[in-house]
């Protein structure tokens, strides 16, 4: 039972506050009877604003969001029987480019855990015109035993005009009794913005092959509206192939609403 942050990544709750000037009537008159009195009035440059409004921002970043879904589904498996899950998180990032996030979903029932949280710590950079993204996962299952266990998680995208592809390459080393014991997954994603409306389109691809399944495919075709102030939705098409069977892994639409909060300090 694993789930990749998706990042992941792959929405909750954090509040901000900001100081308005004592008096908007006095910072605006200054300038004015500044020009009145012939004394020159100095103006901030775009370099100046940036710096200003960087340092305002400070280096660190905090999310936290809550989501809801219809189905948890990891690589088109459903960990949660098919029923609707509860995931919140919470991401705080540096502006150098590392960060640590903790992210939660309620599952079925398995061996006496209905909730998977993961703890990822990862650093994420450009390099020309490709994003990059490694992180190191641990997957707990509290009540359990030997269902914790790692894995190594790679991923790179590329913006094609206001498209963008992803790949990820996800490796889980052999870890003695813990399970799934060891396996690889690799898959590509892509999304789609729709032009002048808050609508993207997404799809994915991947294969699977681990101790649970020998090269099981898995895809998603979707469609995500940014609803703002922090709202997100969604609903994609969730099927896979190669599954031995697995009921778990049949056909589905899975239901996405997600809130996030960010402040930066």
């Amino acid at each position: 039972m694993r789930k990749t942050p998706i990042l992941v990544s792959t929405a909750a709750l954090a509040l901000m506050a900001s100081a308005a000037p004592a008096s908007a009537q006095d910072s605006a008159s200054q300038p004015e009877n500044q020009a009145q009195s012939g004394q020159a009035v100095a103006t901030p440059g775009p370099e100046a604003e940036a710096e200003a409004e960087e340092e305002a921002s400070g280096p660190f970043e905090l999310e936290i969001a809550l989501t809801g879904v219809s189905d948890y589904r990891f690589r088109g498996i459903s960990l949660s029987d098919k029923d609707p899950a509860f995931q919140p998180s919470i991401t705080l990032s540096h502006e150098s480019g590392l960060y640590a996030s903790v992210w939660a979903s309620t599952i079925a029932e398995n061996e006496g855990s209905d909730v998977e949280i993961d703890y990822i710590v990862g650093y994420a950079t450009t390099l020309g015109p490709v994003d990059v993204d490694v992180n190191a996962t641990y997957y707990a299952y509290p009540g359990t035993e030997n269902l914790q266990y790692w894995e190594f998680i790679g991923n790179v995208s590329h913006s094609i005009g206001d498209a963008s592809v992803g790949f990820t390459f996800a490796w889980t080393p052999e870890q003695g009794s813990t399970v799934p014991d060891r396996g690889l997954y690799f898959a590509v994603q892509g999304e789609l913005p729709i032009k002048n409306t808050p609508l993207s389109l997404t799809g994915s691809f991947g294969i699977e092959d681990n101790a649970f399944y020998d090269k099981k495919k898995d895809w998603s075709l979707g469609l995500n509206a940014d609803l703002g102030s922090g709202f997100t939705a969604g609903a994609a098409y969730v099927d896979t192939g190669h599954s031995g069977g697995d009921p778990l892994g049949k056909p589905t639409v899975v239901f996405t609403l997600s809130k996030a909060f960010t402040t930066s300090f």
